[in-house]
């Protein structure tokens, strides 16, 4: 089973966006993480599309977040198309060795 938790919307700045990440969002993503951890179960962030120099602390939180909750999956994807978003998650869903990660995704 596959919690997902939609992030934003968040400032542009990265340093604020981080910030705002941790105090906001953060206890919302570790509500979401099974306790006990069961292996197959998984928690996916959404984030909206934002400049590069957001990547860095987006993919720092999924790794640190994937290393605490293991058994438990847990990735990022980032992108604002729907559609896309949905094959991301459905990838995700059958991918049981990926955690840790930050998909960017786009209309196609």
């Amino acid at each position: 089973m596959m919690a997902v938790l939609r992030v934003g919307p968040l400032p542009e700045g990265a340093v604020e966006a981080a910030s705002r990440f941790h105090a906001d969002l953060l206890p919302q993503a570790l509500a979401l993480l099974p306790d006990p951890p069961h292996p197959g179960e998984a928690l996916t962030l959404i984030f909206p599309s934002a400049p590069h120099d957001h990547r860095a602390w987006r993919l720092a939180v999924l790794e640190d977040l994937a290393r605490a909750a293991a058994p438990v999956r847990v990735n990022g994807v980032v992108g604002d198309d729907e559609a896309a978003i949905a094959e991301a998650l459905a990838f995700l869903e059958a991918a049981p060795g990926v955690t840790g990660q930050l998909l960017a995704v786009g209309p196609a």
